[in-house]
């Protein structure tokens, strides 16, 4: 990859993380906190979380977590699908939120998880739709590297929003079916173009043999 590819590439997701440890720095520098622009599910005061939520973290530690994630599965994303990007980031963004207003426990929900188990959710399971090799390559990553995430969705610890991950997820697997005809195509084999045009040769000598046939 190029270096002008490879900005194209990163320049989003680094944008995001400057918004996201910005935030935090505010936060320090005026002695405040965001927490109550986080999602507050089934409630109308609540549903500016699903815009803000992402950009709001407890701590540094929570900030530093989040941040790598964002910089490799957002960059994926993008390189992946460069026409459709904005489409689906923004799906993702807004989906996992909405899917979280809607199931989570009556708690302010903040942080980037959700986002990125919705990214991580998209990218594995597109990997095994389209059946791209590079994209299968990218999921096997995802899975390995990110592997520990099954853990965030099980209610394991009280101050952790597992519904926020378990959203992430299952909203990356609905917009993975619903693009799944675009972006990346499926591998096509030499041995499989082989095999289509026998097929259609097959086809049309079954058709000249019965056109002959039917002449007599």
């Amino acid at each position: 990859m190029n270096a002008k590819k490879l900005i194209k590439t990163i320049k989003y997701p680094l944008v995001f993380l400057l918004i996201m440890w910005s935030i935090k720095f505010i936060e320090i520098f005026y002695n405040t906190s965001y927490v109550d622009f986080g999602v507050l599910p089934r409630s109308f005061e609540g549903l500016k979380g699903i815009l803000f939520s992402p950009i709001i973290h407890k701590d540094f530690n929570h900030l530093i977590n989040n941040s790598m994630p964002i910089i490799v599965l957002g960059s994926s994303l993008i390189y992946f699908y460069p026409e459709i990007k904005f489409k689906l980031i923004s799906w993702l963004y807004f989906t996992s939120g909405i899917l979280l207003w809607g199931i989570g426990r009556e708690s302010f929900h903040i942080g980037a998880s959700g986002f990125i188990y919705a990214l991580a959710g998209f990218i594995f399971f597109s990997g095994l739709m389209k059946k791209n090799k590079r994209l299968s390559a990218l999921s096997l990553v995802v899975v390995f590297i990110y592997g520990s995430m099954f853990w965030g969705l099980l209610p394991t610890h009280e101050n952790v929003s597992w519904e926020g991950h378990l959203s992430g997820l299952i909203t990356g697997l609905i917009i993975a079916f619903f693009f799944k005809d675009l972006g990346p195509k499926k591998d096509v084999y030499q041995w499989e173009i082989d095999e289509e045009e026998e097929l259609k040769k097959n086809k049309n000598d079954i058709k000249i043999t019965y056109n002959y046939i039917a002449k007599k």
